[in-house]
């Protein structure tokens, strides 16, 4: 195996490297890590990656996620090698991101103010098991496969235990899911126990049962699958790569995620800087993270909205200790997050200073939504044939908010991310159930 891809520090005052084989997911001071790679790629593999979508009988071509392996080649293997790449990259049968690319939806785009010719939304829903996480967790458990794992460990919303539960039946590994007691929509809780996942409860919140799910991990040998595992963050890369390429490579004005533990805004920020170094692309468009009113910390921190100082990422130098001071307010003042949109019910972010990079270079924003807001966003989704979970409805409605509000202009191109389908069935019946929601269609009588 060749030596072009490692670990290394986010923190530039540390910088510490690690081998790709390590299975740590901080270095030793505690900082998150990037994967990262020596060798600059060739703008013309955009050729290789659009003769790809003929996949002519290959799994690793027909998946939205290996279809870019070149950029996201920590196993540094013959990419064009398919022998080589069945031994290594873990696929479910190439159908990880391979249904997911931006769509016109012109009722969203009325709803929200903007030209229906200037508004995509991507839904992620597509994915085998409903939501974005199967594009991270498909090179996720590609490293876990490669360091030799015989069990994988997370904490859950819901979306990641069923991604992480699919794929660990597929590779018939086993999986441990720390949950929130009483915190998860049952649809997404029923995949997890349907592919033989190992459910652990956890008494409070999201924050809760990750960091028990990362001592547990520790004491177990576990393999991490959450966020905070950087080669999670390179398989979600491949969201804005389908993006960008169905857009011919002329990145739009912004790229709009709901905002919860803050992977994806990490890995779409990694996304756009290497690009951007590599020359894939001449614009850098603006990230817009969309916050539920309930669970706001990155706004609230990023818009100064606690002690008046905006936390920034500084080069490198956030003021860690103002996220501190704001997490112990919390606790102090017994606030939990809150939002029916428990997707991103997620009080303290594990990828908030990734994200804070992410913003600084994309010159991006933070704002929230109230929970009637993202149903609205939901269910116009639903209007134009697309479905998508209360989370994903952040999206619609947090462009909405910002083009009243003047920071997303008319004619800018805005592509919205819909980060799953719907697993919370008595959502939309109860949102259509009330005559007073905006699209409600109550049943006759």
């Amino acid at each position: 195996m060749q030596d072009s891809a490692y670990l290394k520090c986010i923190d530039p005052k540390c910088g510490l490297e690690y081998p790709i084989n390590s299975v740590v997911v901080e270095c030793e001071k505690g900082h998150l890590l990037d994967v990262k790679y020596k060798n600059k790629q060739p703008v013309n593999l955009k050729e290789t990656f659009l003769k790809r979508r003929n996949p002519e009988g290959s799994i690793f071509n027909e998946s939205g996620v290996w279809r870019f392996r070149e950029l996201l080649n920590f196993c540094q293997i013959d990419t064009e090698d398919l022998e080589e790449c069945s031994k290594y990259l873990v696929s479910l049968d190439g159908s990880e991101g391979r249904q997911s690319k931006p769509y016109h939806m012109s009722k969203a785009a009325e709803f929200v103010g903007l030209n229906s010719g200037n508004l995509w939304f991507q839904p992620e829903g597509y994915n085998p098991s409903g939501s974005f996480k199967d594009n991270g967790m498909a090179s996720a458990v590609t490293h876990a496969k490669l360091v030799n794992a015989k069990k994988i460990v997370c904490a859950s919303t819901g979306n990641t235990s069923a991604s992480a539960g699919m794929f660990a039946a597929n590779e018939g590994i086993e999986c441990d899911v720390y949950i929130p007691k009483g915190q998860i929509a049952p649809g997404k809780l029923s995949q997890a126990y349907q592919f033989g996942a190992q459910i652990i409860e956890v008494e409070g919140n999201f924050d809760d049962a990750l960091s028990q799910s990362l001592e547990d991990a520790k004491n177990s040998s576990g393999y991490t699958v959450n966020s905070i595992n950087p080669f999670r963050i390179e398989g979600q890369k491949t969201i804005p790569f389908r993006a960008l390429e169905y857009l011919e490579w002329d990145a739009p004005d912004w790229i709009v995620y709901p905002g919860g533990a803050l992977g994806n805004t990490s890995s779409c920020g990694k996304a756009i800087m290497e690009l951007y170094e590599w020359g894939w692309i001449k614009k850098i468009p603006r990230i817009a993270v969309i916050n539920a009113e309930g669970a706001s910390t990155l706004s609230d921190l990023y818009n100064g909205k606690f002690n008046g100082e905006e936390l920034r990422w500084n080069n490198g130098n956030p003021n860690v200790e103002l996220i501190e001071e704001y997490y112990s307010d919390l606790d102090k003042k017994g606030i939990r997050p809150k939002t029916k949109a428990t997707a991103i019910q997620i009080g303290r972010p594990a990828n908030i200073l990734k994200g804070l990079r992410a913003l600084d270079f994309t010159d991006g924003v933070a704002t929230t939504v109230s929970d009637s807001e993202m149903l609205d966003g939901m269910s116009v989704i639903g209007l134009n044939g697309f479905d998508c979970e209360m989370a994903s409805g952040a999206s619609p409605a947090g462009v909405k908010k910002l083009i009243k509000e003047e920071i997303i202009k008319k004619d800018d191109i805005v592509v919205g991310i819909l980060t799953g389908r719907q697993k919370d069935a008595m959502l939309p019946v109860d949102y259509h159930n009330n005559p007073q929601n905006r699209f409600a269609n109550p049943p006759k009588k």
